[in-house]
Parts: C-alpha cells; structure tokens; sequence
C-alpha cells in the first residue's frame, strides 16, 4: 500500500507540522496556558474585590462607630445645658418670689404657668 519512501514523507511532514504548530503557539502562547493563567488571575482579581469589600465594610463600620460615639456626646451635652438652662430659670423664679414676698406682695405665677415657662 505505501511505500517506506511514502511512509518516511508523512512522518516528515507530520514532524514539520508539529514544529510548525509549536513554534505557532510558543508565539502567542499556548491557548490552555492561557486558560489556566486567566482563571488564576479570576481567582485573585474575585480575591482581591472580597478583601476591598471586607475593608469597605469595616472602614464604614468604624466611621458609624465614631459617628455614634460623638453624636451620643453631643446629646449629652445639649441634656447638661438644658438642665442647666432649667435650674437657671428655677432660680430665677425663687429670687423673683423672695424679692416680692421681701416686698410683702404676692406672686401672680400660677403652678401651671410655671410649667408652661419650664417647657418652653
């Protein structure tokens, strides 16, 4: 059927061909090299978006810890002035009712008129 001349010239070109087909891929590189760098690089790239996410989240946690730390401190700052502001006005209210009761005269302040001062 064939020839050893016949046979020798197909393994010849069979070898030219592989040459051929790896001199080919060495220039551009092998496709399944290329698959495999591609799904490592997938593998770090997902990675590395989990670690920034993760980093987000406890960047944002923090920052809303701080920020309920200082708003907790400012209410209890705006409670101590409104105390304040309450024992001044108190105060003010007994001086005014000694100096008038000094004078020998009554108080037209009524308890609900206190309170109504104290609110507002």
């Amino acid at each position: 059927m064939f020839s050893l001349l016949d046979t020798l010239k197909m393994g010849a070109g069979i070898a030219a061909g592989l040459v051929l087909y790896h001199l080919y891929a060495v220039s551009i590189g092998y496709p399944s090299a290329a698959r495999q760098a591609r799904a490592g690089y997938v593998m770090l790239a997902e990675k590395t978006a989990a670690e920034a996410r993760a980093a987000e989240m406890e960047r944002q946690r923090n920052a809303a810890s701080l920020a309920t730390e200082e708003h907790r401190k400012r209410l209890l700052a705006a409670e101590v002035a409104e105390q304040a502001a309450r024992d001044t006005l108190e105060n003010e209210i007994r001086s005014y009712e000694l100096e008038l009761s000094r004078e020998n005269r009554a108080c037209a302040v009524t308890a609900a008129d206190r309170q109504w001062l104290l609110r507002h």
